[in-house]
């Protein structure tokens, strides 16, 4: 039976077979995918989800390595000198907030769960940092576990296509988890947002060669289209 969305209704099987149809497309266009975030366990990608805000993937995997070898633990990191940090992640930019961010996270992680990363949503947003974001970017990509991370390109995409009328985070990931099977959830957000990178950019969608065009409801995709033409 389909879950409820966020304002208490229930999706209607054309509401369903909507949000099938695109993301069946999705599994065309990328049968496997991930993040593109390096990262060997929970707490690795914890560290590197926090310091991917307002910066590029490939930014933070550059910095990653130095990061980890010179702070394997979270208990390491949590006893850490911050102007020694600072230098490392400098180049992800708002270096001095990212410090304190994963420092802090790295000290709740210890005194909360012994420095291990719980497999627990309601218990990875009480660590300093982590929104509901990002414990679900870990429980899906990590443990494979049923979990919809919503950012800026899957609010995005979402709306555009019109699988949503939200706005707020929570709210959409609850309306997409009355759309897709519960089986489907840990690899829905990637895609949506490898989609958005893609073609449904923010600024300049490729509306014109996009194979989503006649299922999506975004009104603005016609006149963006005809230029293209």
């Amino acid at each position: 039976m389909p879950g409820q969305r966020a304002d208490g209704s229930t999706p209607s099987s054309a509401d369903r077979g909507k949000a099938r149809a695109f993301f069946n497309r999705l599994l065309k266009r990328y049968p496997s995918i991930g993040t593109a975030l390096d990262f060997e366990d929970a707490w690795q990608l914890l560290v590197v989800t926090v310091l991917s805000a307002q910066t590029t993937d490939e930014n933070v995997n550059k910095v990653a390595p130095n990061l980890f070898a010179a702070y394997p633990t979270p208990a390491d990191l949590a006893e850490a000198n911050p102007e020694v940090v600072e230098q490392i992640v400098f180049s992800t930019g708002f270096y001095r907030q990212k410090t304190k961010s994963i420092i802090k996270l790295a000290a709740d992680l210890e005194d909360k769960f012994d420095g291990s990363v719980p497999r627990d949503l309601d218990d990875l947003v009480t660590l300093a940092g982590v929104g509901r974001k990002t414990a679900s970017v870990v429980l899906a990509e990590v443990w494979d576990d049923p979990a919809i991370a919503v950012d800026t390109h899957v609010k995005r995409v979402a709306g555009r296509i019109g699988l949503t009328s939200e706005t707020d985070p929570v709210k959409i990931e609850k309306d997409l988890k009355a759309l897709y099977p519960m089986s489907t959830w840990s690899g829905v957000s990637m895609r949506f947002i490898q989609f958005g990178r893609d073609t449904c950019d923010a600024r300049r969608p490729d509306c014109g060669n996009c194979e989503m065009f006649k299922i999506c409801e975004w009104p603005d995709r016609i006149e963006i289209a005809g230029k293209a033409r």
